[in-house]
């Protein structure tokens, strides 16, 4: 299991002013917005090149140029959208699929209510993204699903997470890298990042 945390300078001071109680709504969703086009240099930073002949205005050259067939980005709704809406920034010509999924709030557990991929998606690598990767019972149950639909090839991308939700998430999915840009304290009582940034979907999109 590789785990990555994104510690450059303006990822870790983007992720500060996130998690500033008195940032509102619309700075949140841009600071969101920027981390993850930084987040997303590093997730593809490994994508495979090959090379094409093209003309410049002044020459032929052999240029390098992604190979294959382009990602599927898979945000866990609601709050991976924010994450998603900066991966295409980075990436416009990707695929996207969505996996809607809540938490009982009794048990906790992962509850599916949605899910629509793209019809190739084993022909494609995976980039899954949600804000918080806390208990990781929302992760492991969306790469269980991606699984199932024949995904070959996954990553996992977060904006924070706890020790107690890297340990769980990697002990089920020991196969599946993660990158973050920043591993917290630890949960409280009620399955919350500590110190965190709060319920990044309801700062996302001013539903409290």
């Amino acid at each position: 299991m590789t785990i990555t945390v994104v510690d450059h300078p303006l990822v870790q001071h983007k992720l500060s002013l996130m998690r500033d109680r008195e940032t509102g709504t619309a700075n949140f969703r841009r600071l969101l917005r920027e981390i993850a086009m930084l987040l997303g240099y590093e997730v593809t930073r490994d994508l495979p090149l090959e090379k094409r002949h093209i003309e410049t205005p002044l020459a032929g050259t052999e240029a390098p140029f992604i190979e294959g067939k382009k990602l599927v980005v898979v945000p866990i709704l609601r709050a991976g959208l924010g994450l998603a809406d900066g991966l295409l920034e980075l990436m416009p010509q990707a695929r996207v699929g969505h996996v809607g999924l809540y938490r009982d709030p009794e048990t906790r557990a992962a509850v599916e209510y949605y899910c629509k991929l793209p019809e190739d998606i084993a022909d494609r690598l995976v980039v899954v993204c949600d804000p918080m990767l806390a208990t990781a019972n929302s992760a492991i149950a969306a790469v269980d699903l991606l699984k199932r639909a024949g995904a070959p090839r996954i990553k996992f991308m977060c904006l924070l997470a706890a020790p107690e939700g890297v340990r769980a998430f990697t002990e089920v999915h020991p196969d599946v890298p993660l990158w973050t840009a920043a591993i917290d304290r630890k949960l409280d009582d009620h399955a919350y990042i500590l110190p965190g940034l709060g319920d990044a979907g309801d700062r996302l999109y001013g539903t409290k």
